[in-house]
């Protein structure tokens, strides 16, 4: 038996309280269906800035009533000392997802940006250690690594920051660093590579390239890279950061303190990925086939990135399970169902007016 498997097996038999930042977002509503499936009791804690409750209502209409009878729901903001301290009462694992993400929105508002990543952050770590939780796990950033041209990303060797979105999750970092010098407050960060799945949704100006382009196919409208379609990513399905956030949660001791990349160890170049998510639209009955148009190369992105997820393995116990193209597979049928929401949704505004 996998560690992961013990640990579901051990939270069916022997229920918790989790508190869940961010749980109308994209991986924190995952994180919430997969801890109400497991019959534990999950307060949640968001103010809509990035999630929707379209994301809670889907998350009901899957789980049971009396799944969904052991959610407890919090709008409030992690800016706010209040907000923060009603959640963590009586929580025994933090499990932080709250953040405004997007390099792009952090160039063009970096105080707000750093307002909710480190002050937010910073609110919440002591609201956790003025409770007293058990275990606090951080959605940290691969962006962390900025400059460094190595590959793949180790966890001690990183650049300087080419963003203020990377500048602030590194700082968290440091924050929780600090924390278990000072306070002997323990923490785990968990440093994301592009995560994708279902529930993220593929509106706005900073919506991830896959709901992105999955979104623009299935209108049959124009794809664009930024560059030469050479940049490459370490694309992680949703299940895999779910599980490294439960692991981490009840992780020893020994494993705490320190940050882990969370990824596939894949590398993907954006021209494979148009091919995947064509060949995965296909599938389901959608063909697409205009080219690609590219464009300038975007401020504060990277160039290439991929995770060495060894350590992971090592001290968490974590092993992906879904690599990219599985992942693509089992996200389409998500987005083609969103999409024709949308298109419902759309009609019956316009046949009201």
């Amino acid at each position: 038996m996998t560690r992961l498997e013990q640990l579901y097996t051990d939270l069916a038999l022997n229920p918790r309280r989790w508190l869940v930042t961010g749980c109308a977002g994209f991986i924190g509503s995952n994180l919430l269906e997969t801890l109400l499936r497991l019959n534990q009791h999950v307060t949640g804690l968001d103010n809509f800035s990035t999630g929707f409750q379209a994301n809670l209502d889907e998350v009901k209409s899957i789980v049971s009533a009396e799944q969904w009878a052991r959610f407890h729901f919090i709008e409030g903001d992690i800016r706010r000392v209040q907000s923060c301290r009603d959640a963590v009462q009586g929580v025994d694992y933090v499990l932080h997802q709250a953040a405004l993400g997007s390099v792009p929105r952090s160039l063009e508002d970096p105080l707000t940006t750093n307002e909710v990543n480190i002050s937010g952050f910073l609110t919440m770590l002591v609201a956790a250690r003025d409770a007293g939780v058990r275990s606090f796990v951080y959605a940290a950033s691969s962006s962390t690594y900025g400059d460094h041209p190595g590959l793949p990303k180790v966890e001690h060797r990183i650049g300087q920051p080419l963003s203020p979105y990377a500048v602030t999750k590194y700082v968290d970092e440091l924050y929780a660093s600090v924390f278990a010098r000072c306070y002997g407050f323990n923490s785990i960060g968990l440093r994301y590579f592009n995560v994708f799945g279902p529930r993220q949704h593929p509106e706005g100006a900073y919506a991830a390239v896959i709901p992105k382009w999955i979104a623009a196919m299935l209108a049959n409208d124009d794809i664009f890279i930024n560059g030469d379609g050479s940049t490459s990513r370490d694309f992680c399905y949703v299940q895999n950061a779910v599980q490294a956030n439960l692991l981490a949660a009840i992780a020893p001791l020994s494993s705490n303190n320190q940050v882990y990349n969370i990824a596939v160890s894949d590398i993907t170049s954006l021209l494979q990925l148009i091919d995947y998510l064509r060949q995965a639209l296909r599938e389901n009955g959608v063909h697409y086939d205009k080219p690609a148009h590219h464009r300038d190369f975007r401020r504060g992105d990277v160039l290439h990135s991929q995770a060495n997820i060894n350590k992971a393995r090592r001290m968490l116990g974590y092993a992906p399970q879904w690599r990219l193209v599985q992942g693509i597979k089992a996200a389409t049928p998500w987005y083609i169902a969103s999409a024709q929401k949308k298109l419902v949704k759309c009609s019956q505004v316009k046949a009201k007016k």
